[in-house]
């Protein structure tokens, strides 16, 4: 008993001087972190373009320009860039001059080390001291979005409408050379099955390859139409014939015909007879033909598609 107390006592011991070692050794690294990056160290580094107020109707064509820096800073500045992406901003509106469709950036490295580094920072060199950016006039152009679909309804249900995009086109901004070449731009494909309620979906534009160059007013549409159960109907509708002579005597048969049509269900008791007009042309008789070809010319708004059931009708001439 009194040596398993005594065993457990020596163990609290030395874990509580395992303990202060592990502490004094993190603060000996943490002094030795801060001593480090106290200090002033000279590097090299590549700094990214930032391109400040370039005007509107212009467009830069060469993104990949970089400044290369050298610089004597505390070890601070250093992790700080270590983490970030360094860049340089250059004003189109006074530090470059314009020259023969291109822009030229000739700042001294006196100017560069007060507008964009504070005292803490040495400014040694740079690398290239001339910077030439290549432009071309922006064009402005509206070009229509297709749809890419492949939508099936479940039986007894349709959209009497088209589908819908909102918006149905998208602007797109850029060199000419470039947008001149894009007539229309097509979404991913849309793939539903067995619809049967409303179509409101978001998708995506496919956007041009190596459009770094390009800006567009949207990067997506949004897919709508109403969904309805349908039905089909029958009804029986007169036959007209028209621009017969008048020294003919015509008699044809059937007189009526029936249209077969495909209409929402809650349209399809709305619908009449009288709402189909189907006509025969006479002057469409050619020779000893003994037919007349009946058309359908006139169905209501609310039935989606109608078929006639005779694709002929017989006539005889009388005296």
């Amino acid at each position: 008993m009194i040596s398993n107390i005594t065993s457990k006592i020596v163990a609290s011991l030395k874990s509580k001087k395992m303990n202060v070692f592990f502490l004094f050794l993190l603060f000996s690294f943490i002094i030795l972190i801060f001593s480090k990056l106290s200090k002033d160290y000279t590097k090299t580094l590549a700094f990214r373009i930032n391109k400040v107020n370039v005007p509107e109707d212009h467009v830069i064509l060469n993104d990949s320009l970089a400044l290369s820096l050298t610089l004597k800073t505390h070890g601070f500045r250093w992790l700080k860039y270590s983490f970030n992406t360094p860049k340089i901003d250059i004003d189109f509106s006074k530090d470059v001059i314009k020259r023969n469709k291109t822009y030229i950036w000739n700042q001294s490295k006196s100017y560069l080390s007060n507008t964009q580094f504070d005292k803490k920072v040495e400014l040694l060199s740079m690398s290239p001291d001339t910077l030439y950016f290549k432009y071309d006039a922006n064009m402005v152009k509206s070009v229509p979005i297709k749809l890419n679909s492949n939508i099936k309804f479940s039986t007894g249900y349709n959209a009497f409408e088209d589908l819908e995009l909102q918006p149905d086109s998208i602007v797109v901004i850029g060199p000419h050379i470039l947008v001149s070449k894009i007539n229309s731009l097509e979404t991913d494909e849309l793939v539903l099955q067995e619809v049967r309620k409303d179509i409101d979906q978001k998708i995506n534009i496919k956007l041009p390859e190596n459009n770094t160059d390009l800006k567009f007013s949207t990067k997506s549409t949004r897919v709508k139409v109403n969904v309805e159960k349908f039905t089909e109907g029958t009804l029986k509708v007169p036959v007209e014939v028209k621009n017969v002579p008048k020294n003919i005597n015509l008699k044809y048969f059937p007189k009526e015909v029936s249209v077969a049509y495909y209409v929402s269900l809650n349209n399809f008791k709305e619908v009449k007879s009288s709402d189909f007009k189907i006509v025969c042309d006479y002057k469409n008789v050619k020779g000893s033909q003994m037919f007349l070809v009946p058309e359908l010319v006139v169905f209501p708004e609310t039935v989606k598609s109608a078929k006639i059931s005779h694709q002929q009708i017989e006539f005889i001439i009388t005296k």
